[in-house]
């Protein structure tokens, strides 16, 4: 069995600049397995130039070249493992929908605050938001065109950590069916999340860390007061939940996709900037 690491610093699909430095951070952070070879998505750094909207989608045209690159690289790879470190949620559309090729009998567990089924007609450009919908058929027209793969299901998808929803969101979910439920009160079950699991032969785990509750975890977009995004709000889990969360969907299911996003060490990318601005460590030899 071979497992890739797919390093996926997407940061346009999400409109912020530390996606980036997150995505590449992330990489030092995650155990060191050189039997998972990393492979890196072609994405270009920030350059504060001006992206426009396009057909409802920012920077649309990166976000399509990020996600064919994306597939060339996996395809290239064959892998049967997929551990994808982002950048932002979208980077779960390639690495998703080539192990569905892979794997008929698959669901997907989204641990995240946020249900990710936002659509081009809901105001909110960033593609980010749009990744599920897609996967699902019904999100951006032009992310599920990218797709190689059928759809997924949406009884294929169960959500973990989901928080209070804006209409057209709740809308969204009702009518294309997914069973979901609003975790603002208490979590799902280990055993709701062991029945889901137990229809499946395979499993993909899709970890958002804004899922995360701020207060405890501070390098997730909520712990920003400078940020408002969408007006969503932040996630409640602690590092606790989530430990015996995963520990359960990865000793109990066969897990073949693991995408981490959205991870945003704030801090840390200021003192990246504070010391690029310094002589001593950008000058060259005379």
């Amino acid at each position: 069995m071979k497992t890739i690491r797919l390093l996926y610093p997407d940061h346009v699909s999400g409109g912020l600049d530390t996606y980036y430095f997150g995505a590449n951070l992330l990489q030092y952070i995650l155990p060191e397995n050189k039997n998972q070879p990393l492979i890196k998505v072609a994405v270009a750094p920030p350059d504060d130039k001006e992206k426009a909207v396009t057909n409802g989608i920012f920077a649309e045209s990166e976000v399509l070249a990020g996600i064919k690159d994306a597939q060339e690289k996996i395809i290239a790879e064959r892998p049967d493992k997929i551990i994808t470190i982002g950048g932002n949620c979208l980077v779960s559309l390639a690495p998703f929908d080539y192990l569905h090729g892979l794997y008929e009998n698959t669901g997907i567990i989204w641990i995240d605050a946020h249900p990710d089924v936002s659509t081009t007609e809901d105001g909110y450009p960033n593609a980010h938001a749009m990744v599920l919908g897609s996967l699902l058929g019904f999100g951006a027209p032009q992310l599920s065109a990218q797709m190689k793969n059928r759809t997924f299901k949406p009884d294929e998808i169960m959500y973990v950590g989901l928080q209070p929803l804006h209409d057209y969101q709740e809308g969204f979910l009702n009518r294309i069916g997914v069973d979901y439920k609003v975790q603002d009160k208490a979590f799902v079950s280990d055993e709701e999340i062991r029945l889901f699991m137990n229809r499946f032969d395979h499993i993909m785990v899709h970890f958002d860390i804004d899922v995360l509750d701020e207060r405890f975890f501070h390098s997730t977009y909520f712990a920003n007061p400078e940020l408002v995004g969408d007006g969503s709000g932040g996630g409640r889990m602690t590092i606790e939940n989530l430990t015996k969360l995963l520990s359960i969907i990865t000793e109990e299911s066969d897990v073949v996709g693991f995408t981490i996003a959205e991870y945003l060490p704030f801090s840390e990318h200021k003192l990246h900037k504070m010391f690029s601005g310094i002589d001593i460590f950008t000058e060259s030899p005379t």
